[in-house]
């Protein structure tokens, strides 16, 4: 997770930085197999979010569909849609930083926890999180994190 935290930070340096970053790690070896950061805004697509950016990089790598045997490392608790795909794909565990809580305090999040979209579900998948939630949470409280915050759209509450 420390690298991984380290690697999303380097976006902080660029003119799009971002607090989302994901890996995909092999449970066994430990050997990571790809990393990914959000690209919502770069792609023009909603979908794009680091963890699934990273299960896509890693899919195609392996030329399967199956990631069983792979762990998914990300600087955020999954949302639903990034949970589910993990599910899909068949991961053994899933490991976040920071909390859905957390990013909502400056981005909008769909606020079901990443162990109620894996309760409900008939695929298993282990949940781990919060690990090393300081140093995630950082990655949003940066400031060049918090002024692209500001030039984001316009948060939309009820």
């Amino acid at each position: 997770m420390a690298s991984l935290a380290a690697f999303t930070a380097r976006s902080m340096l660029t003119d799009n930085p971002r607090p989302f970053g994901a890996s995909v790690v092999h449970t066994s070896s430990g050997k990571q197999l790809v990393r990914a950061l959000n690209a919502v805004r770069q792609r023009c697509d909603p979908s794009a979010h680091a963890e699934v950016q990273a299960i896509r990089l890693a899919t195609r790598s392996l030329k399967q569909l199956s990631l069983a045997g792979y762990t998914l490392y990300t600087t955020c608790e999954p949302c639903p849609m990034c949970m589910s795909t993990a599910l899909w794909a068949g991961l053994d565990r899933v490991v976040y930083g920071a909390t859905i809580a957390d990013a909502n305090r400056h981005c909008n999040q769909i606020q079901i926890p990443a162990t109620e979209v894996a309760a409900r579900s008939d695929m298993t998948c282990v949940v781990d999180g919060p690990v090393l939630r300081d140093e995630c949470y950082a990655l949003f409280t940066h400031p060049r994190m918090l002024r692209a915050f500001r030039l984001w759209s316009p948060r939309k509450r009820k």
